[in-house]
């Protein structure tokens, strides 16, 4: 009993680690063979903490071992996913051990079994704060410096706190008192970790959704609703919902059919409205300009770490390349599709400087008729150049933000 929902949280782990798949696209297939929910969240959650804790694992298994073992050795595996399961999970040694050998076996079931028991026996403990993988550690470094990175270990420790977004702001200090939740802005309520969404009150009646406060900001600056909006990479929603509550006539575009069937879903929970099109940004075109463009644009989505950790094992330099080649040239056709004096927002949740300064530094010089407009007011991460720079490192006894750059531009008339 146990082991099939083992099993499957090993083929996620070999899903993000050796062939670079995002966790939640893996998670249908490794778990299709599973009989019920329970034991696909249960996957999940092994995975989900086996790759929090990856380095400090692996610290633990190789210290236990005469011989390193492989990265992508099955007892390798499943030693980290036995190990993680007491020592973060809170099973019992006995379960964890008994669930996992079946998945080795006709192989080195007695050093797995071994390993386990020398650590297990020694009364070690997974450090408080994770260590980050160590080229993740070092391109951040260089990037934001020692204590954002000591941020980003703290942020990755434990889940993130629960943010909503409210259909009606007004109603904002009603709602932090019915969900039990405090505010951060107007329009906001912040929950701690580990609620169901569906059974919160106001779920059934669309009154909120839920958005990372860094993710809400974006739709935030282009303010109340002021001609058509063009939502680009729109999917799964949170923006589209925004702007359709504020007033904007909405056109969300994305190429994903499934993405888009989550948004067109909430859209209709929330009872918002707006045209939803099925497109490849790199060949579809407006039938006519305009008046604003929220480009939410694809990327390495670094900046949320803290909720997908397979980021941190995914993310290589290959990958930011392709991403901020594929932004420009979103970038690049949308700067078309606006009106002149209309606004851009550019967005992404990377932590990568290419996909956010670089890339927006890049398209001023390339467009001469587009002018950043600084952005000013209490947001967080406000930069001396204007722009938004949201990091682990800020609003950190309120439970922290995801990573996210922001940019506001203007078509010159």
């Amino acid at each position: 009993m146990g082991t099939a929902a083992r099993r499957a949280a090993i083929r996620l782990l070999d899903a993000v680690l050796r062939r670079g798949e995002p966790l939640e696209a893996a998670l249908a297939s490794a778990t299709r063979a599973l009989p019920g929910g329970p034991d696909r969240g249960l996957a999940h959650a092994i995975a989900a903490e086996t790759l929090r804790r990856l380095p400090d694992l692996d610290a633990l298994i190789d210290s236990a071992t005469k011989q390193r073992l492989p990265d992508d050795a099955k007892a390798r595996f499943a030693l980290r996913i036995a190990l993680v399961q007491v020592l973060a999970l809170g099973t019992p040694p006995h379960a964890a051990i008994s669930t996992v050998l079946p998945l080795v076996d006709g192989g080195p079931r007695k050093l797995v079994h071994g390993v386990f028991s020398t650590i297990t026996k020694s009364g070690v403990l997974l450090p408080e704060i994770p260590a980050l993988p160590d080229a993740t550690e070092a391109r951040w470094e260089a990037n934001w410096g020692e204590d954002m990175v000591e941020a980003a270990a703290h942020a990755i420790a434990a889940p993130p706190p629960l943010d909503l977004t409210l259909a009606d702001p007004t109603a904002t200090d009603e709602w932090a008192e019915k969900l039990g939740g405090v505010s951060l802005l107007p329009g906001h309520v912040r929950l701690p970790s580990g609620h169901s969404v569906m059974e919160l009150q106001g779920f059934d009646e669309g009154a909120w959704w839920v958005q990372d406060l860094a993710a809400s900001i974006p739709a935030r600056l282009l303010g109340e609703g002021k001609g058509h909006v063009l939502d680009l990479c729109a999917a799964p929603g949170g923006k589209t919902l925004q702007l359709a509550a504020a007033g904007w006539t909405v056109t969300a575009i994305d190429q994903s059919e499934s993405r888009l069937a989550r948004l067109t879903e909430n859209l209709e929970r929330t009872n918002q409205s707006a045209a939803v099109v099925t497109a490849d940004l790199r060949e579809w075109s407006p039938k006519e300009q305009a008046d604003a463009i929220l480009v939410d644009a694809p990327c390495s989505a670094s900046g949320i770490f803290r909720r997908h950790p397979d980021v941190l094992y995914r993310v290589r330099p290959a990958i930011i390349a392709e991403m901020a080649e594929l932004q420009r040239m979103i970038l690049t056709r949308a700067a078309d599709w606006l009106k002149p004096g209309g606004t851009m927002v550019y967005a992404t949740c990377s932590l990568e400087p290419e996909e956010g300064e670089g890339q927006i530094a890049a398209f001023l010089e390339q467009r001469p008729d587009y002018a950043l407009v600084p952005i000013t007011g209490e947001w967080p991460g406000v930069t001396d150049e204007g722009t938004i720079r949201t990091l682990p490192t800020m609003l950190a006894k309120e439970g922290r933000l995801d990573g996210f750059f922001i940019a506001m531009l203007q078509r010159k008339g």
